[in-house]
């Protein structure tokens, strides 16, 4: 007889926990991709981190323009929302204030320090990388993703601008978001990704005004081509993301537009306080025309046909020219072959193919923003090329990916021969601009992109072995460049309202009209006669300013008047630039090392603000908060240079360039009247004050008329007190008699 057991029962095996699931999903990736694809995606997020991280702290608050405006939201709440360069809430900064908002939240929690200024703008840099690794990754392969993360994170410009806090951080992370939900929205024809599209684009407006909307015509051309749905519900769509966008972007300015006048701060950078004003005008279509009421000296005319400038040459090459092609175009000619290339190998694809309108999205994106940016006689300078780099590098990881892909197709090897040699050779050029920096560098990149191309015109024919050492040359070649000046620039200190990446004389920017000539320092401009001291730099050496500015059509500049630097140090004299009808900007010097540059007097310029010294920073603290500003200064860096020494409100009269009309005269004599401001501080404005002329706003006549005429009223009714060699009215002190 058999003997029955009872079987036991069936124990169903556990799920695993919500908790360990993601962390095994976020360190595997998809179940298709290889097992090293999500660990090689964290180890690139990682190095970025800790590169952007690297020597942070050197820059200081970076541009103390918009430092002030985050130490005053970390105090305000009403100074946060409209983006007040005080906490007193005269005057607002000269863009919207959403890009300040995650600077000012890291500042209440972790106080007021280098640190939590910028970091914020770090992390929006490894989302970038992040971003455009997804964007690639979708369509083609992990190590296309990664070329792409890793051509981002290594271009100049991106390198330095997530280590700054101007807008173009948020701005950049935004716009790659907008381009990700796109081609998202192009994959199944989904409402929402497309609504997400106009959100991102809504807040990157938000950020830096109308140039979020660069890349709104291919976005919506793509879309309304590409998706895979019936062409009416396209258009429904399209503007049901369009009705996002104007409400994502659009509630901010409804408020402050709405908000009563005489209870809200003055709109910087706007002559009748009006954000509209500010976005259309002197942030909109005067960035592109030239005409810029209220700028530091306008486009000097040329509008979009080419030519030279004050803002640097305008014209089909401006991208690769001495002023920003250090910065940015590296890789943009091996770009422009890859996407052509990429456009070729899917012209016989649907009109719903995800991999064309992944081109044409990041491609469309990369020639739109090229364009403007060409031809654009406004202000320009050559850190708003950090707009290019996500579309760039999303262009060569997409084309190099597919590329090999297709590498049995002899054409294809041609191909990526061709981009091998582009890159290899405007790297050599880039790299022979700074002759001094690493000269053994051109060679190797030179030989090593040309030895590469051989190889790779074979790939369809090579052993797999050989082709992947002929893809890994090139890419080493390619990334040597953009790598040694990403290096440098993390290396060094940024600090003023206009920095550049790389070396010195690695960017030239010449003013006057013309083209630039001479080198200046990074940063800095060619031309302008410094008559101050020069700066100790982190080595202990002194570099030169100016240069020498060839012959312009409309020379009004802008006067000398050097930066001495705190721990002084003869500076070489720059030479006088040659344009007519005035001078040419000063030139810029690296930074001392305390991470500031002083100017004569205690009065700020451009570049950046005062060097406060410990007597000035105890005389305005003394009885300090009995005023709603400890004082008030003409222009926004000195204002700026004395906030954040003391960490209370200082008053910047006439806003960044000292020329916005706010306050009145009689609006600062009721606030003395009413004891709200303790002291007014000498000097400031654009290397001394600012006058009009009869092109736009100029240089060396004076302050402008409001901000004259509250310094002649000063001089004329208070006591002076001498600091050092700053110069303070105490308005509490009426003059005898």
């Amino acid at each position: 007889m058999t003997t029955q057991y009872a079987q036991p029962p069936q124990v169903a095996a556990r799920p695993p926990a919500p908790l360990a699931s993601f962390a095994h999903r976020a360190w595997r990736g998809r179940a298709e991709d290889p097992s090293w694809a999500r660990p090689a995606l964290w180890a690139l997020l990682a190095a970025t981190l800790v590169v952007y991280l690297y020597n942070l702290s050197a820059s200081g608050f970076a541009n103390s323009f918009y430092s002030a405006a985050v130490q005053a939201g970390s105090t305000s709440w009403k100074a946060f929302f409209f983006g007040s360069l005080d906490g007193g809430n005269a005057i607002t900064v000269d863009k919207p204030s959403a890009f300040l908002w995650p600077m000012e939240l890291s500042v209440r929690i972790f106080g007021l320090n280098s640190w939590a200024v910028l970091v914020p703008e770090v992390l929006m840099g490894v989302g970038s990388v992040a971003v455009v690794y997804a964007a690639v990754r979708r369509r083609f392969s992990a190590v296309a993703g990664l070329v792409a993360g890793a051509v981002l994170a290594l271009t100049p410009v991106a390198a330095m601008m997530f280590r700054f806090n101007n807008p173009d951080a948020m701005l950049a992370l935004l716009m790659s978001l907008a381009c990700y939900f796109t081609v998202r929205a192009v994959e199944d024809g989904r409402t929402r990704w497309l609504v997400w599209a106009g959100v991102a684009i809504g807040f990157a407006f938000l950020a830096k005004t109308l140039q979020a909307f660069l890349i709104l015509p291919p976005l919506a051309i793509v879309y309304a081509v590409c998706a895979p749905v019936r062409f009416g519900k396209r258009l429904v769509q399209l503007a049901l993301a369009t009705l996002a966008l104007v409400v994502s972007g659009g509630w901010w300015v409804a408020v402050v537009e709405l908000w009563p006048a005489s209870s809200r701060p003055y709109v910087g950078g706007s002559q009748n306080n009006s954000f509209l004003e500010l976005t259309f005008g002197y942030n909109g279509l005067g960035r592109i025309n030239g005409d810029e009421t209220g700028s530091v000296g306008g486009g000097g005319g040329g509008g979009m046909g080419g030519g030279g400038g004050r803002w640097g040459s305008t014209g089909w090459d401006r991208m690769f020219g001495a002023e920003v092609g250090g910065q940015v175009s590296w890789l943009l000619p091996a770009a422009l072959i890859l996407l052509i290339a990429g456009l070729w190998a899917t012209r016989k694809l649907g009109r719903t193919s995800v991999t064309r309108a992944s081109f044409l999205v990041w491609g469309g994106s990369l020639l739109i923003s090229m364009v403007v940016f060409s031809y654009m006689a406004g202000i320009f300078h050559q850190y708003y090329t950090i707009a290019l780099a996500p579309y760039l590098a999303a262009v060569v990881g997409m084309g190099a990916g597919l590329l090999w892909e297709r590498r049995a197709e002899t054409w294809a090897g041609w191909a990526l021969a061709a981009a091998s040699v582009a890159s290899a050779a405007w790297g050599y050029v880039l790299l022979n601009r700074t002759s001094d920096y690493l000269p053994w560098l051109k060679w190797l990149v030179l030989v090593g992109g040309l030895l590469a191309a051989l190889g790779l015109l074979f790939l369809g024919r090579a052993p797999r072995n050989l082709a992947l050492g002929a893809a890994a040359l090139a890419l080493a070649a390619a990334l040597a460049g953009p790598t040694a000046y990403t290096l440098s620039t993390v290396n060094s200190a940024h600090t003023g309202s206009i920095p550049t990446a790389g070396p010195a004389g690695a960017s030239m920017m010449g003013f006057g009209g013309g083209r630039p000539g001479g080198r200046g320092m990074r940063g800095g401009f060619p031309g302008g006669q410094n008559q101050g001291q020069g700066q100790q730099n982190r080595q202990g050496q002194t570099p030169p300013n100016g240069g020498t500015g060839q012959n312009g059509q409309t020379g009004q500049g802008f006067p000398g008047g050097g930066l001495p630097g705190q721990n002084g140090g003869q500076g070489q004299q720059g030479q006088q630039g040659q344009g007519q009808n005035g001078q040419n900007f000063p030139g810029n010097t690296r930074t001392n090392e305390s991470g500031r540059m002083g100017a004569p007097g205690g009065a700020g310029g451009l570049l950046n603000g005062a060097s406060v010294s410990a007597k000035a920073k105890k005389l305005l603290l003394a009885d300090a908060d009995s005023y709603t500003w400890v004082a008030a200064s003409t222009g926004s860096q000195n204002a700026a240079s004395y906030q954040l020494a003391t960490n209370k409100a200082v008053m910047a009269i006439g806003g960044f360039n000292g020329t916005d009309p706010s306050p009145t005269l009689a609006q600062f004599k009721r606030y003395v009247t009413d004891g709200k401001i303790h002291y007014y501080i000498s000097g400031g404005g654009m290397g001394g004050g600012m006058g009009r002329t009869g092109e736009g706003r100029g240089f060396g006549g004076g302050a402008s008329g409001t901000a004259s005429a509250i310094s002649t009223w000063v001089e004329a009714n208070f006591k002076k007190v001498t600091v050092g060699s700053a110069t303070f009215y105490d308005l509490t002190q009426r003059k005898a008699g």
